[in-house]
């Protein structure tokens, strides 16, 4: 028997931004069928298993204990922790027993490609990406009630940021690495977030579905990690197909490691493009929440630490996000995120051939590793700025879900 699909799944697909819509058309793809149409809806009601049992035992039994042991297995791996429960350990084998398809070079390469993109591929992560996400008011119904953005939508981006970070690090997704010890604290993140706000009294199932379910975390995955290169494709980078094709390798791994069912994950790049495009299609609904997000987002670069001119630069900053936003999201959108739509493309027109004189770098020998270690600089200057210097950790907006477990 099929899981009720909820309403706030459409009859049909939805409009998507013009930028997606365009590799769309020179990829060939086209919006969902009839059966991948009704899997978005079913999987808007479908969470993680695994890991949703696993946090209702470890509720169950205690916590502040089971989670001192959680840590444990995920730091040193569960043979570290002879004293482990059994469901405990079921959880954890299967998490280490990595997939045959698994290749850990393409992986590194996928690192690589992101971490290329520098400064800019981390602008559209947060400007297109997470900004241009708010449109997905289903979504946003649960944001809103995990408390998360009390502490301002630039910390849940600083967050997000660190996670990124850790995730192309080098070796970073290697077994035990710091990206793989993150992705796997987002995925306990996410099982707190279910089953906080779907006990919440005014969740509503019928309408909403559940919260952080398959649909909306393979939307938010690919759409962190596939979009910069999108929309790097439109600031002038210059990329390999066996590039892009290591960067949707990275994406399957990070979304299997975080609880997304192996069917719906991408297996090529221009599989990645498809998954975003459908569910887009499913997911865009802009409705009062839109506002609500975004334009507090939009202030955010002004209050960024510059050492000079601090003042001046943090305006710069507002206009070059809008400018990167409205170019990429385009007039309709930016209307519903309640900014304004029509923002001279200024920024995109500077770096256009500043980047792609980089690409042409790139495919000399050593290139990407040259670009990799340069985009590293300029992530790690970016990061600064947005925190200030200040210690990110992953989930600390969130903590109080995770104590009230």
């Amino acid at each position: 028997m099929n899981p009720t699909v909820p309403t706030r799944h459409p009859d049909a697909p939805r409009g998507v931004p013009a930028t997606v819509q365009v590799f769309a058309t020179a990829l060939g793809l086209r919006k969902p069928d009839a059966e991948q149409w009704q899997k978005l809806g079913e999987n808007l009601v479908v969470g993680d298993e695994p890991m949703d049992r696993l946090v209702e035992w470890m509720a169950a039994s205690g916590m502040k204990e089971m989670r001192a042991l959680f840590d444990r297995a995920l730091t040193d791996g569960i043979a570290s922790v002879p004293e482990a429960p059994q469901p405990l350990r079921e959880f954890f084998l299967e998490v280490e027993a990595t997939p045959d398809w698994v290749d850990m070079d393409k992986i590194r390469r996928g690192a690589k490609v992101l971490t290329s993109t520098g400064a800019d591929g981390m602008y559209v992560a947060r400007d297109v990406a997470l900004q241009g996400g708010y449109m997905f008011s289903g979504f946003n119904k649960t944001l809103l009630r995990t408390g998360a953005l009390e502490k301002g939508s630039n910390q849940r981006f600083a967050e997000t940021m660190q996670w990124a970070l850790d995730v192309v690090s080098e070796d970073g997704m290697s077994p035990l690495g710091v990206g793989y010890r993150s992705t796997i604290r987002v995925r306990l993140i996410h099982a707190f977030v279910r089953r906080h706000v779907a006990a919440m009294p005014d969740w509503n199932s019928a309408e909403w579905g559940l919260p952080v379910n398959q649909t909306d975390m393979v939307a938010t995955l690919v759409g962190a990690l596939i979009t910069p290169v999108l929309g790097g494709v439109g600031l002038g980078m210059v990329y390999s197909p066996a590039d892009l094709d290591a960067l949707a390798h990275l994406t399957r791994y990070v979304g299997w490691l975080i609880g997304v069912h192996e069917e719906s994950l991408p297996v090529s790049f221009r599989d990645a493009v498809r998954v975003l495009l459908h569910t887009l299609s499913a997911l865009s609904n802009p409705d009062e929440t839109t506002k609500t997000l975004a334009v507090p987002m939009s202030t955010d670069p002004l209050l960024w630490s510059y050492d000079r001119l601090p003042k001046l630069r943090r305006r710069i900053a507002r206009s070059q996000h809008l400018s990167l936003t409205a170019t990429v999201l385009g007039p309709r959108a930016m209307r519903s995120m309640g900014l304004p739509p029509y923002v001279l493309p200024w920024y995109p027109l500077l770096r256009i051939p500043i980047n792609a004189a980089h690409s042409a770098v790139r495919f000399l020998p050593g290139g990407l590793d040259r670009a990799a270690d340069r985009g590293a600089r300029e992530h790690a200057a970016f990061f600064a700025t947005i925190t200030g210097g200040a210690a990110t950790t992953i989930g600390a907006s969130a903590s109080h879900i995770g104590r009230a477990a």
